[in-house]
């Protein structure tokens, strides 16, 4: 048995820590009918542990080998002070042996009883309705079902989790485990000296920590509302702000995704199988902040917490960061981000106000509907901008053209116009939709057309990639789009979410794609 462990326990990763399962946590948690859960991979499998009984999160410390020992356990470690089993979920479930790598972490359980549990991955933390949690009996499996307590489907990316109860197996198979964690702490073998008291709740911070740019930060546990994977698909919202990635849906809302990145101005990267949606969560609205990877659930104490060196704060809209954790002896800086303050940035701030104004604009669309038809159905005309899917309600569209080979070019013509074609002996002022949304212009092709409205009396055609197809949206299936810019929420006030379809469909008002002001430049160039 080796036990350089006892004599450097500063080495140990004493300050990456968790979430406790307090009950003021718990009345809290139950407040909502969405429970949490942090869910991970052992082996093969796939599985998930309620969050209230998860104490912490850490890499897999140093451990000292126990001489007969149940064959499960890696060994014992120091975690502030106190004496901590480590236990290989790989040998509870007879999975191969495995060595730990950078993603191994262990779980921190305390049911009575704090115990590490070792598993090959953290995957994410996520929030799961209890509808969606289904009994054990129809499962087949090599793991024995008597330690599951559910079986949640389609979460997280995977088909199927495991629900450990974790409970169960403490009982059924620890019992000597924390004997022998009780033990070690009586005779002293790891422990630190008697004078080391435990801190109070109060005086802790409980923090997710994240990277970005090689920079680590972290925000308050009770900000966070969940972490979810970067979907495969993101509706990109012309005309909003840089720091805006788009929208995604989560649980059958509209959720806005917003790039830490660029809101710190730091170099983009793509998001890969690294990348996560931490999403944060003020009063009733919710923003999902795209991370370059999520580290680790962290309690850290309030006297390693100071506030942003004045010479070194930001003012104005970039004051987001307000405190800086030191930890591991000052070696490791962890910035804390205040989520009051990040709510307050430009970025979000109108999706704020979308969502704090959803009722009205929910209400309009519903009024807005009822003028157009009194059919529970819409009919759209879908095109296409790249990969991005537009709608236009059908009775808007006076004709649909192919684009001319050449396009007579107007001198003194305004900048937003492509240039006229003779349409039936009449002079038609084309626009470049691409250009009129900011989006990147694209070579002329055969699939492109020129879609032609009536805005105010001024006929007026757009260039688009393609046509798809007139489609029928129900309009239990349309809702506001998130306000990201005061321009957008004029053209593309609604949204069509077709989830069994998968896909999202953005509805242009055309009456906004020409401004007042730009009408009489139209009828000139008409002329």
């Amino acid at each position: 048995m080796t036990n350089n462990n006892q004599e450097q326990p500063e080495e140990l990763p004493s300050s990456e820590t968790g979430r406790t399962g307090n009950a003021e946590d718990n009345i809290e948690e139950q407040v909502s009918d969405i429970r949490q859960f942090v869910t991970f991979i052992a082996g093969d499998e796939v599985f998930a542990v309620d969050m209230a009984p998860v104490q912490e999160i850490i890499r897999v410390p140093e451990v000292v080998r126990v001489p007969l020992s149940p064959a499960t356990l890696d060994g014992l470690a120091n975690l502030r002070g106190k004496v901590l089993p480590i236990i290989s979920l790989r040998r509870i479930f007879g999975f191969a042996e495995r060595e730990h790598d950078d993603s191994s972490r262990a779980l921190v359980i305390d049911i009575g009883q704090p115990l590490g549990f070792v598993v090959d991955k953290v995957a994410s933390v996520v929030g799961v309705e209890p509808a969606r949690i289904e009994g054990v009996g129809s499962i087949q499996s090599t793991v024995n079902t008597e330690l599951l307590s559910g079986i949640i489907k389609d979460v997280g990316g995977h088909a199927m989790v495991m629900v450990l109860d974790f409970a169960k197996l403490i009982a059924q198979e620890f019992t000597e485990i924390a004997a022998v964690a009780k033990t070690a702490a009586t005779t002293g073998g790891l422990m630190a000296s008697s004078e080391v008291e435990e801190e109070e709740v109060s005086d802790e911070l409980q923090l997710v920590s994240f990277d970005v740019a090689g920079q680590e930060y972290a925000i308050t546990i009770d900000d966070v509302q969940e972490i979810v994977q970067v979907p495969e698909t993101i509706i990109h919202v012309p005309h909003s702000q840089s720091h805006v990635l788009g929208v995604m849906t989560l649980r059958n809302r509209l959720l806005p995704l917003v790039s830490l990145r660029r809101m710190f101005a730091l170099p983009p990267q793509a998001a890969d199988e690294h990348s996560r949606i931490v999403v944060v969560s003020l009063g009733t609205a919710s923003v999902g902040i795209v991370m370059d990877s999520v580290n680790e659930v962290l309690r850290v104490g309030k006297a390693d917490v100071e506030a942003m060196p004045s010479l070194l704060a930001r003012e104005g809209e970039l004051n987001d960061i307000a405190e800086i954790c030191r930890l591991d002896g000052g070696k490791r800086l962890v910035s804390i981000i205040s989520a009051d303050n990040l709510f307050h940035h430009s970025a979000i701030k109108e999706a704020l106000t979308t969502v704090e104004n959803l009722q009205d604009d929910k209400q309009n669309a519903e009024t807005a509907e009822d003028d157009v038809s009194l059919d529970d159905d819409e009919q759209v005309v879908v095109f296409r901008l790249g990969k991005e899917e537009f709608g236009v309600p059908i009775d808007s569209v006076q004709e649909i053209v192919r684009v001319p080979e050449e396009l007579t070019h107007v001198p003194k013509a305004p900048p937003f116009v492509e240039g006229v074609i003779n349409l039936r002996g009449a002079v038609l002022p084309v626009i470049d939709l691409r250009r009129r949304l900011g989006l990147p212009s694209v070579e002329r092709s055969d699939r492109q057309r020129v879609m032609v409205f009536l805005i105010k009396g001024m006929r007026t055609g757009f260039i688009v990639d393609s046509v798809a197809e007139v489609l029928r949206i129900q309009k239990s299936s349309i809702e506001p789009a998130p306000r990201l810019s005061s321009e957008q929420g004029n053209l593309l006030a609604r949204m069509a979410n077709l989830e069994k379809q998968h896909r999202m469909v953005q509805l242009i008002v055309p009456a906004h794609l020409v401004e007042d002001h730009e009408l009489a430049d139209l009828t000139k160039v008409a002329a």
